[in-house]
């Protein structure tokens, strides 16, 4: 395993994903009852935007840099503020030089009666990761592969949870992974939410991705993609993609009025572009202003 996620933290991939991960964590606090977050690969939890492997990229700038200076409508400041909340919460002393990771994202939000499940398998990423959370009795670290837990660790005891599913996709079927990972965890947790997310860039199979997620028997599944620049000339990342399966009902909705926002601050070129529509369920696609 070569991926290692401080090259690319705070990126435009990752605002979407933590913004998301943020309205999620929200909805599942309406109930007063605990829930779980279940990570399955989780990187080091937390971010140093000024050492030297961000700096060598310097994606962040792209990507988070660029929200946090973005003049953002009320209706979008309202559904970015807990997310945004604990990025101002690591740097009381403005700027952007500490950023947190899915797993530290989720335990910043959290009640008192909500607890995390995080995997990393990178040997030095999981000590790092276990570093970050030593002695707090609301986190499980451990250090394995994320596809084995969507087995071993579903249903948690809590019988309520997200489950964020981030590959780091260096293999090519992993799209078709996801898909056969996400079918294995639904069997044994139907009602948990999920959150998936994957990679837009020239030739991903992402059209086969998608069938095959829609020939599950999985009721509900909600599909929301940002792409922020042209695939012409590059092999690279150009967009990212979420498939989240029983998304709170309000989530529709926020996606609206989130996604048109994004594009509009983290375009990088004319050919910035977003969707979202159901892939199983409502077949109402939701406008797509691009």
């Amino acid at each position: 395993m070569n991926y290692r996620h401080i090259y690319h933290a705070g990126n435009f991939a990752d605002v979407l994903k933590h913004a998301v991960l943020a309205r999620l964590i929200r909805y599942m606090q309406k109930k007063d009852g605990a829930f779980r977050v279940l990570d399955t690969h989780a990187g080091i939890g937390l971010y140093d935007l000024s050492s030297e492997e961000t700096q060598k990229t310097g994606e962040w700038l792209e990507g988070i840099g660029k929200l946090m200076e973005a003049e953002l409508g009320p209706q979008v400041s309202e559904l970015l503020e807990p997310y945004l909340w604990a990025i101002r919460e690591l740097n009381p002393e403005g700027g952007i030089r500490f950023y947190p990771g899915s797993p530290k994202l989720a335990r910043m939000l959290f009640r008192p009666q909500d607890r995390l499940s995080a995997m990393e398998l990178h040997p030095e990423d999981f000590i790092r990761l276990h570093r970050l959370f030593e002695g707090d009795h609301h986190a499980r670290i451990t250090e394995l592969d994320g596809w084995l837990a969507l087995g071993a660790h579903l249903p948690p005891k809590e019988k309520r949870g997200i489950v964020l599913v981030d590959p780091p996709f260096e293999e090519e079927d992993e799209y078709q992974r996801l898909a056969e990972g996400l079918e294995k965890a639904y069997r044994r947790f139907p009602g948990g939410t999920y959150c998936l997310w994957y990679p837009l860039k020239k030739g991903a199979p992402i059209k086969e991705f998608h069938e095959s997620l829609q020939a599950l028997d999985i009721p509900k599944m909600l599909c929301a993609e940002l792409v922020v620049r042209s695939d012409r000339g590059t092999t690279g990342l150009t967009g990212s993609g979420l498939v989240i399966v029983n998304p709170p009902f309000t989530l529709k909705d926020e996606l609206h009025q989130l996604l048109p926002a994004l594009k509009d601050h983290l375009a990088q070129d004319r050919f910035a572009s977003h969707r979202a529509f159901w892939l199983r369920g409502e077949n109402k696609a939701i406008k797509d202003d691009s």
